[in-house]
C-alpha cells in the first residue's frame, strides 16, 4: 500500500477539523476525496503533508511520516499541488518546471520532454514569465512541476476549480497519464463527473469524517449519500 491513514485528527486552534479520518491509496491508483466545502478534504491533504499538525497514524510506503516536516515528506516521494497553484509568476515557465527537480533524483519517469509533448503550450512559452499563462495553463504547470520531482504519490487539491470544460478534460487526461506510470494520486475534487470517471475508489467526507467509501459505481448507485453529502 502506498499510503495508509488511520484515526487522523487535526485542529485549527481549538477547532476540531478532522475527526478520525481513515483512507488508503494503492500503487498507481487514483483515489478521490469528495465533499462540500468545509468538509475537511483540503485539511486532510495538509495534515498528510505536514502543513497542518496531524494526530494519528500516517504511513507512506510502510514507513510512518506523521510529525515529519513537509520537506522531509516531499523527499520521501510525496508530491503536493495546493489549491492556490503557487507558481512563481516572474520566473519563466521552464524555470518553474526545473524548480521541481530534486537533487540526486535517480528515476526518469517524468522529464521536460514529457511535459512539452503533453502540453506544447508549455514548450512554446518556455521562456515567457509563468504569470502570463491562463489559469488552466498555470494548473498544468503546477502539476508538471511537481511531477519533475519524481513523486511516488501526488496529492492534488481542486485542480479543475474555475477552469473551462475543455481544460477540465485535459487535466483529467493528464492525471490518467500520471497513474499509467504507476504513480499514485490522491485527488480532492469538487466536480463529481471527472472524479467518477478517472477514480478507482472514492471517499466522501462530511463534518471532518469519512461518510462513504466505495467505487464510482457504488456511489452512483447510492442516491442517499449523494443527496446528503454532495448535492447542493
Amino acid at each position: 500500500m502506498m499510503l495508509e491513514v488511520s484515526d487522523l485528527h487535526a485542529y485549527y486552534g481549538k477547532s476540531h477539523i478532522l475527526r478520525g479520518v481513515r483512507l488508503t491509496v494503492g500503487s498507481g491508483e487514483i483515489v478521490s476525496i469528495l465533499g462540500r466545502n468545509g468538509a475537511g478534504r483540503s485539511t486532510t491533504l495538509k495534515a498528510i503533508m505536514g502543513d497542518v499538525r496531524p494526530h494519528g497514524a500516517i504511513a507512506f510506503k510502510g514507513q510512518p511520516i506523521a510529525g515529519l516536516r513537509p520537506y522531509e515528506i516531499a523527499h520521501r516521494g510525496v508530491g503536493y499541488v495546493p489549491e492556490d497553484r503557487a507558481i512563481f509568476p516572474t520566473l519563466t515557465v521552464e524555470q518553474n518546471l526545473l524548480l521541481g527537480v530534486k537533487a540526486g533524483r535517480r528515476s526518469t519517469r517524468w522529464s521536460l520532454e514529457d511535459t512539452h509533448r503533453l502540453f506544447p503550450v508549455l514548450a512554446e512559452r518556455a521562456h515567457a514569465p509563468a504569470g502570463v499563462l491562463s489559469g488552466g495553463e498555470q494548473q498544468m504547470l503546477t502539476i508538471c512541476r511537481t511531477m519533475m520531482g519524481d513523486p511516488d504519490l501526488i496529492m492534488i487539491d481542486e485542480p479543475t476549480e474555475g477552469l473551462a470544460p475543455q481544460m477540465v478534460e485535459r487535466i483529467g487526461a493528464l492525471l490518467q497519464r500520471i497513474a499509467e506510470r504507476n504513480i499514485s494520486i490522491l485527488l480532492v475534487e469538487q466536480k463529481l463527473t471527472i472524479a467518477m470517471r478517472i477514480s478507482r475508489r472514492l471517499y466522501v467526507m462530511g463534518h471532518g469524517q469519512v461518510v462513504f467509501t466505495g467505487t464510482p459505481a457504488d456511489l452512483k448507485a447510492n442516491a442517499a449519500v449523494r443527496q446528503e453529502w454532495l448535492e447542493v
